[in-house]
């Protein structure tokens, strides 16, 4: 896939880049050059690879999924302008 001026004029328009005119040829060549890579990468045959997220093996800690109150409701609560029953209180915005 090509682009030509005019699609990069338009890539720019969309993406609120202001671009000149003198600017879009260059662009449209640097752009086409990525997009050549792309397909190369498109070519790549990646059947039988797993998937990763780092070039290192990595084990992911985890915690223990536990459920508490955290016990901090006073000081959740030490800037509330009116707290009651431990909760904040709002003015009522439908009547």
């Amino acid at each position: 896939m090509a682009l030509d001026t005019d699609t990069v004029r338009r890539i720019a328009r969309l993406a609120r880049i202001h671009v000149d005119d003198a600017e879009l040829a260059p662009l449209a060549d640097e752009l086409n050059n990525i997009l050549g890579w792309i397909e190369q990468l498109d070519e790549v045959d990646t059947d039988g690879v797993a998937p990763m997220t780092s070039v290192v093996e990595m084990v992911q800690r985890l915690r223990a999924d536990e459920m508490n109150d955290g016990d901090i409701q006073e000081d959740v609560l030490a800037n509330a302008t009116d707290p009651a029953d431990g909760f904040f209180t709002v003015p009522k915005v439908v009547e």
